[in-house]
């Protein structure tokens, strides 16, 4: 876990990969789960049989794009903290991209790069590159540049 003091520390970062993410298993409950919360039950994400015959993703069943985005604020907890920050929000993001699919089963983490950082009142809003990637994958499942503001 990679600890952040102060805001001059955290401009010393720029440009800078900041930390990696403990690994999360991305489960078919985990997918059932989302889809459910969301509504989205396109075939690939849930039809396990159909999955082994038609889908061109590898004979099984894959995660959702926007389930993998979702595991940001989860994949940010885990590898960096501000101990000194009163509390971070999420600001929205900027670019996602999701090169690569995220097979039932697989393992996740992810790889944050600082990008800017802009003072604001009462604390200062970042912008990271976050790159996710699959455990054994040739190419990053996700890619989003993902704004946030730490307020101190």
């Amino acid at each position: 876990m990679r600890e952040i003091a102060s805001v001059e520390e955290l401009k010393s970062l720029i440009g800078q990969e900041v930390a990696v993410s403990d690994w999360f298993q991305v489960s078919q409950d985990r997918i059932r789960m989302f889809a459910e919360a969301t509504g989205d039950h396109q075939w690939i994400h849930l039809d396990e049989e159909r999955c082994r015959k038609e889908s061109p993703f590898g004979g099984t069943t894959i995660a959702h794009g926007f389930l993998t985005l979702s595991l940001l604020p989860m994949i940010t907890e885990s590898a960096i903290s501000f101990p000194s920050a009163k509390m971070g929000v999420n600001y929205g993001l900027n670019k996602v991209r999701f090169p690569s699919p995220v097979p039932s089963g697989s393992r996740v983490r992810g790889r944050m790069v600082l990008k800017e950082v802009e003072e604001i009142p009462g604390g200062v809003q970042n912008v990271w590159t976050v790159t996710i990637e699959r455990e054994g994958g040739d190419k990053p499942v996700c890619v989003a540049e993902s704004v946030s503001r730490r307020y101190w």
